[in-house]
């Protein structure tokens, strides 16, 4: 942790592994920012919140590599959920610990680059057991970031190709909470 508490992950601290609950899927509105991703985790949680007393959240193991991210189901699962989910780091368009549920780390997806689809964009969502470990997964993700948008840069500048954005944000809860006033859905 850097003098001011936050987290200071690097690509050579990667790869991180995390043990979280998966909240869920969601389909989002938008690329990037929290206004997408604020309906999503509002009603993956109410879900979560209606489940019955014998059914719990997936535990998983959250990796983030140089590569991306990726998440597997821990201990007994039936064989159509057992498989690792991966997402290359060029398919995560933006993380983020949630702004209201501060253990939520949320990201979203392009899951249709051609953007054709009536949902082009998912939003998944984890529990993670505290909202410093929901920090440092940001944290961490923002590392491969900043390490793929190096090599981006790198490759634009040597074939003139144009820059893929992506973000992260790391303003902490009460930082978002101070400025969500003036994000706008225009």
């Amino acid at each position: 942790m850097s003098d001011n508490n936050e987290p200071v992950i690097t690509i050579a601290d990667l790869p991180l592994t995390f043990t979280v609950k998966y909240l869920g899927n969601h389909p989002a509105r938008g690329l990037w920012g929290l206004k997408h991703t604020r309906k999503p985790v509002d009603n993956l949680v109410a879900q979560a919140k209606n489940l019955l007393k014998d059914q719990i959240l997936p535990v998983v193991n959250v990796t983030i590599s140089n590569n991306g991210f990726s998440f597997s189901p821990i201990g007994p699962s039936d064989k159509s959920h057992s498989s690792t989910i991966n997402f290359s780091v060029e398919v995560i368009s933006y993380g983020v610990q949630d702004l209201v549920y501060t253990r939520v780390f949320s990201m979203i997806i392009v899951a249709d680059e051609s953007l054709k689809s009536d949902i082009p964009f998912i939003c998944h969502s984890f529990v993670c057991d505290s909202k410093e470990q929901a920090r440092k997964l940001t944290y961490a993700l923002a590392a491969v970031f900043k390490d793929y948008g190096r090599k981006v840069k790198e490759e634009a500048k040597a074939t003139g190709k144009p820059l893929k954005r992506l973000a992260i944000d790391l303003r902490t809860p009460e930082e978002q909470a101070e400025q969500s006033d003036s994000e706008t859905d225009a």
